[in-house]
């Protein structure tokens, strides 16, 4: 089982949509289905795929790989509205910049779920407030 995260803390998972295997190139993910997407994908490839998609699920093998940030990004910068969400290796420490690189949540292993409880996740739940860049920018 997986534990979900978002702004409220640790929910299960209510996604009940089928999931399409980024390799599987003839299967077309649309609007109830989601995209499982590994962290070395093509982000015009995946552009062009996700557009359609439900949600969009990418993979994060590492907490120290973090392809997955700038795939989000790209794809919200591309005009994805769905619903896009970390999957993996991703830690408490990484939450603010997951929500600020566009993620809507986080699917994280119950082992992880015990190692680091809700309570470290709640404390970077409040991702806007500290966002030193917009503060550089004049935006607080």
């Amino acid at each position: 089982m997986s534990v979900i995260v978002t702004d409220g803390g640790f929910g299960s998972d209510d996604w009940t949509g089928p999931m399409v295997a980024w390799d599987d190139e003839t299967a077309e993910a649309g609007p109830g289905a989601g995209l499982d997407v590994p962290s070395d994908a093509d982000p015009e490839t995946l552009s062009a795929r996700a557009q359609a998609a439900g949600m969009v699920r990418i993979d994060f093998p590492s907490f120290s790989d973090g392809r997955g940030f700038t795939l989000a990004a790209h794809l919200r910068r591309k005009g994805y509205s769905g619903r896009l969400r970390a999957r993996g290796h991703v830690i408490a420490d990484q939450y603010a910049m997951a929500r600020r690189s566009g993620f809507d949540e986080v699917e994280i292993s119950e082992d992880l779920a015990t190692r680091q409880p809700e309570e470290h996740w709640l404390r970077r739940a409040d991702w806007q407030a500290n966002d030193y860049q917009a503060r550089l920018r004049g935006g607080r």
